[in-house]
């Protein structure tokens, strides 16, 4: 039955279901299951339960109760002083691209990716503010952050040019800033944009030592060699060790990975970034930093929460946060797997990796299944995005863990497609490192195709 199914010219999404033994949504998400090619396609996001959000297993009473208090300090939602109910965080804008860490981060759970629906395009007129929409976001598009290329001079930018200003707001009076030049920029090809990582796991990343990314690495170097896959890692240029957190791999920590973002995706000050973005005197509403340690404070469930701040909670949150728990594997899956191996997929994402000793419960020297190397590979002319971060250049980006991928939406750094073939077919361009990889793909059987996208949205 199932190598009549994988035959099939054309095959419902249904169908697809039942043989992987999964259920696959309906509405913008489905919209994944378009024929790309004659009897097969991408069989959509993985239905029923997310398959991610919880603890990392074991923690002990302690731990379990940081990281209860530590969610709820990540799904609070922000405005300019803390003072409009239901938006009791403090510190947004005077420029940001959203007001939650949980909205950026919420599919299939919170801590994951962007939803179906953006709430950007809520936020841009939450409150009083007078933002327009910018040509690149829609309803039911990826959130996305904005980049331009180039400053006016034509000298490297590559910075966060953030979506919405607060001016307008009913708690930001007096503010007046205008937008960002968007259309501008989208006609002069000189802006690029990127959609939240997703975070599950991210502990078990972070405790992996160089040592140990270096010796995947190089495990590796017989198939990369015969595959013409280099690949190198991004490092911090204060201490040389290796960074890994974020598209281009380009953060150190997920305190900094976390800080970075409160200032330039909320637009808080913080105790890791300090400093306000927007200098107009006019704009500024609170003493800076505006998150910071908790001196004076009534503890409850978790004291290291509540005298934490804001940027602590949230790398704490995200640290342990348990890794996306993959669907049961019936024959096709497996087949996929192997599959995967065959063409050389594993050569930048490799299966797994293992933490050092932790301080945390049950996670010293545990092996685990991101399917990313970590290291940047040079991915040619049709993704590049021309921005440079730290040793990555602007064709180079940080092989994208795939551990989830079966209950994600958007793909590819700019979330510029939600169908998984063509997210696969976009690594084929000239000069891209995966080009030897996807001529396999391309001439793998269709049965052989469709197995591996089970695998896939299995993870």
């Amino acid at each position: 039955m199932q190598r009549l199914f994988l035959r099939a010219r054309v095959l419902s999404t249904v169908a697809a279901g039942v043989v992987m033994g999964l259920t696959v949504v309906s509405g913008p998400a489905a919209a994944q299951t378009a024929l790309v090619a004659p009897g097969v396609f991408d069989p959509g996001v993985r239905g029923g339960v997310a398959a991610a959000g919880g603890p990392l297993p074991g923690l002990n009473a302690i731990e379990t109760a940081f990281f209860n208090a530590a969610q709820g300090v990540f799904e609070e939602v922000d405005s300019v002083s803390g003072a409009i109910t239901g938006e009791n965080g403090k510190g947004l804008g005077p420029r940001f691209n959203l007001n939650s860490c949980a909205g950026c981060h919420a599919f299939p759970a919170v801590g994951g990716t962007s939803p179906a629906t953006n709430p950007q395009i809520a936020v841009a007129t939450l409150d009083g503010a007078r933002n327009t929409i910018p040509s690149f976001l829609s309803l039911h598009g990826p959130v996305r952050e904005a980049r331009f290329v180039k400053n006016p001079d034509g000298t490297p930018d590559g910075g966060v040019h953030d979506l919405f200003v607060i001016t307008g707001r009913s708690d930001a009076p007096g503010c007046i800033i205008a937008q960002p030049n968007f259309a501008a920029a989208v006609a002069a090809n000189n802006v690029i944009f990127r959609i939240p990582t997703p975070t599950f796991g991210l502990g078990l990343v972070e405790n992996v030592p160089d040592s140990g990314l270096q010796a995947t690495a190089a495990s590796l170097g017989g198939l990369r060699s015969a595959l013409g896959i280099s690949g190198n890692f991004n490092t911090s240029g204060n201490d040389g060790t290796i960074t890994r957190f974020g598209w281009k791999a380009q953060n150190k920590s997920l305190l900094i990975f976390a800080g970075e973002a409160y200032n330039v995706e909320q637009g808080v000050t913080n105790e890791a970034f300090p400093n306000e973005r927007e200098n107009n005197p006019g704009c500024q509403f609170n003493a800076t930093p505006e998150d910071h340690t908790n001196l004076s404070v009534t503890p409850g469930s978790s004291p290291a929460s509540d005298f934490s701040s804001d940027v602590v909670n949230f790398a704490g949150f995200m640290r342990l946060l348990a890794a996306p728990t993959p669907a049961p594997t019936p024959p096709t899956v497996l087949h996929g797997e192997q599959v995967f191996r065959t063409v050389g997929c594993q050569a930048c994402h490799a299966v797994s990796q293992t933490t050092a000793n932790s301080i945390f419960t049950g996670q010293s020297k545990v092996t685990f299944q991101p399917f990313s190397d970590f290291e940047l590979h040079n991915m040619g002319t049709g993704l590049a995005d021309g921005v440079s971060q730290g040793a990555a250049s602007g064709q180079q980006f940080r092989s994208a863990p795939l551990w989830g991928v079966g209950q994600r939406i958007f793909f590819l750094h700019d979330g510029r497609t939600s169908n998984l073939i063509t997210a696969i077919l976009a690594h084929a361009s000239p000069g891209s490192e995966a080009n030897a990889v996807i001529k396999a793909f391309n001439f793998l059987a269709p049965s052989d195709q469709q197995a591996l996208l089970f695998f896939l949205r299995a993870l």
